[in-house]
């Protein structure tokens, strides 16, 4: 091996921990997709349970509501969706059904 290919292999190996500490967790967050209620009014509840379903209803969101949800990164269980309301800026779930209108505002 030539004296310039070990210091190439030695310099790339230094990098890679420094790169690594620039970028993001792989579990970081994903941000929600921009969407609205597209109910006429949908219950807003603090958790879910698998066995006792939706529970701590937090309000009642109106149609045209800004929410967030992005489908295949924020779960949905038994029709409830993770979601995050963009008036006081907090996390619950509504059901799926009632979310819509992805990038309309």
């Amino acid at each position: 091996m030539t004296r310039r290919r070990r210091t190439l292999i030695a310099a790339c190996a230094l990098a890679v921990p420094v790169l690594g500490a620039a970028l993001p967790a792989a579990e970081a967050a994903v941000p929600p997709e921009h969407a609205i209620v597209v109910c006429q009014s949908a219950s807003f509840y603090a958790n879910y349970d698998s066995a006792g379903g939706p529970s701590g209803l937090k309000r009642v969101l109106g149609y045209g509501d800004k929410i967030g949800h992005t489908p295949g990164s924020h779960p949905v269980y038994n029709g409830w969706a993770a979601s995050f309301d963009y008036g006081p800026n907090d996390w619950g779930y509504l059901r799926i059904e009632c979310v819509g209108g992805y990038d309309s505002w």
